[in-house]
């Protein structure tokens, strides 16, 4: 099933960005560290032109760290973006981010950089930008679309962020790409088919952490086939109809929430290598 999710509010913050982009010194893009290939927006490199650029793999403790060493290795081969990770337990972000910021940026300024901040709706740009300035200022929730206009922070005294909407593009492609972001929370959960989205991160988790899953759940041994292991969840959770048939619907969402709570521990859904090497 093709995932696509790109209400008028978008379509608003893509044309919003491009007027703005030319008053901006950079670019910060905030990533999910799980999947770094599949929430890099396509539109943000269109959108910025030759303005240096910034990625924040944001989550990262939600990830895992091997396969985030293999992301910021092919990011700094493939391209001039200056990458590094972030979650909300680390400190020193600020200094980080303004001592990159800094090494792209012309010297001699007489005015603070302006750093445009963007990502994919539910990336954790806003809790960021608490982070960076010490103190509450953008509004945070674990679902998109929290953020619905832009806004100007100053952080520290060389630095401006225009915090901007979550924004995705038109066509999720490749198909992989939009079931990882349905996984991940970045699309409105109202818009997905649980059972759909479930049954992809099943055989994804069955796959790649099979004792993640088995350990977490208390199986003996892990189901085979992802219908069998949603029908184990179901049955371990009590989710059963009439007849005692499992409810695959309701198990294939407790499966994706436990995922993004990082019940399994720090797994990631991509590496380089699925992606074309990125």
């Amino acid at each position: 099933m093709s995932i696509n999710w790109f209400p008028g509010h978008m379509s608003t913050a893509r044309k919003e960005i491009r007027t703005a982009m030319p008053s901006v010194d950079l670019v910060i893009e905030v990533l999910d560290a799980r999947i770094p290939f599949s929430s890099e927006n396509p539109l943000v490199a269109e959108l910025r032109g030759q303005k240096p650029c910034i990625q924040i793999l944001n989550k990262s403790d939600l990830a895992d760290p091997s396969v985030t060493a293999e992301w910021l290795a092919a990011i700094a081969a493939t391209s001039d973006i200056r990458a590094f990770t972030h979650h909300r337990q680390e400190s020193n972000l600020l200094q980080t981010v303004t001592q990159l910021a800094k090494s792209l940026v012309t010297a001699n300024r007489m005015r603070p950089m302006t750093a445009m901040i963007v990502g994919i709706p539910n990336v954790g740009k806003s809790t960021l930008i608490n982070c960076l300035s010490g103190r509450t200022i953008a509004k945070t929730g674990n679902k998109p679309a929290v953020t619905t206009m832009q806004q100007r922070v100053q952080v520290g005294s060389d630095l401006v962020l225009l915090d901007t909407p979550g924004f995705l593009w038109p066509k999720l492609s490749p198909e992989e790409c939009g079931y990882r972001l349905a996984v991940t929370g970045a699309v409105s959960d109202r818009v997905i088919d649980f059972h759909d989205i479930g049954t992809f991160a099943a055989q994804f988790v069955a796959s790649r952490y099979p004792t993640a899953v088995t350990n977490f759940y208390g199986f003996a041994e892990l189901p085979t086939g992802e219908e069998a292991l949603l029908d184990a969840i179901g049955r371990r959770r009590g989710f059963l109809g009439r007849g005692g048939i499992v409810d695959l619907p309701r198990a294939a969402e407790r499966l994706i929430l436990d995922l993004r709570a990082g019940a399994f521990g720090p797994i990631s859904l991509e590496r380089p290598s699925d992606c074309g090497g990125r």
